[in-house]
């Protein structure tokens, strides 16, 4: 995941996920694979942010499908923004786990107040693509306590008053839900403008979620 960041460095100024218990018919192999993943820190939205995930830490609080959608917009403006690494698990015997255990490392990032203008969503059905549309007209798309859980992330990124290196149980500015497992690497800052924002996310969640114009429909192409 990257994306092109800046930010203004004035003055270095969330539900706590849950933990699961250990799955011992996978332990060896949920192992290995994060301890590879510390091997490799990814890039996130701001350039050198490395995603260390904590022992069962989780980015939603349901089981996810395993089956990941895009999302876009051409600008995304948020207040009280947090960051920081999890893991999602699909439901037992999923036929989406493949090799993965039936989990996902993700970068699970919330924004108290956000904006988005010409939203895209889209998953691809195989063959064809559900694709939901709004915020294209005057009014934008609203959302509070938007939470989203990805594994890719790209854009032209601006940060105010941005915090790199916290400990994810201590973060604040984006509330209670912005708040993620302890000794997790996070980021935190008061607000988050992304241009030309692309995403592959594995869950979505927010408090109110407004979708001026919707519009639903299946297409050829995706997002």
């Amino acid at each position: 995941m990257t994306s092109s960041a800046e930010h203004t460095s004035e003055r270095p100024e969330g539900p706590a996920t849950a933990d699961v218990g250990d799955v011992p018919a996978r332990r060896g192999r949920v192992r290995a694979r994060r301890a590879a993943v510390m091997a490799v820190p990814a890039a996130v939205v701001a350039a050198g942010l490395a995603v260390l995930t904590a022992e069962g830490a989780l980015g939603v609080q349901f089981a996810i499908s395993g089956m990941p959608f895009t999302v876009t917009a051409t600008e995304l403006n948020g207040t009280g923004f947090a960051q920081f690494g999890g893991l999602d698990e699909m439901a037992e015997g999923s036929p989406n786990a493949g090799d993965t255990g039936g989990q996902v490392l993700v970068v699970t990032s919330v924004i108290k107040d956000a904006t988005l203008t010409k939203l895209c969503q889209s998953v691809d059905l195989g063959g064809t693509n559900l694709v939901i549309r709004a915020g294209g007209g005057a009014q934008k798309v609203r959302a509070s306590d938007l939470t989203t859980d990805s594994t890719e992330l790209s854009g032209d990124a601006a940060f105010k008053n941005i915090e790199i290196g916290n400990d994810a149980s201590t973060l604040d500015k984006a509330g209670p839900l912005g708040r993620g497992p302890k000794g997790v690497f996070s980021q935190q800052s008061d607000t988050v403008r992304i241009a030309n924002l692309r995403q592959t996310n594995y869950a979505t969640t927010a408090g109110v979620f407004k979708l001026p114009g919707l519009k639903l429909g299946f297409s050829g192409s995706g997002c």
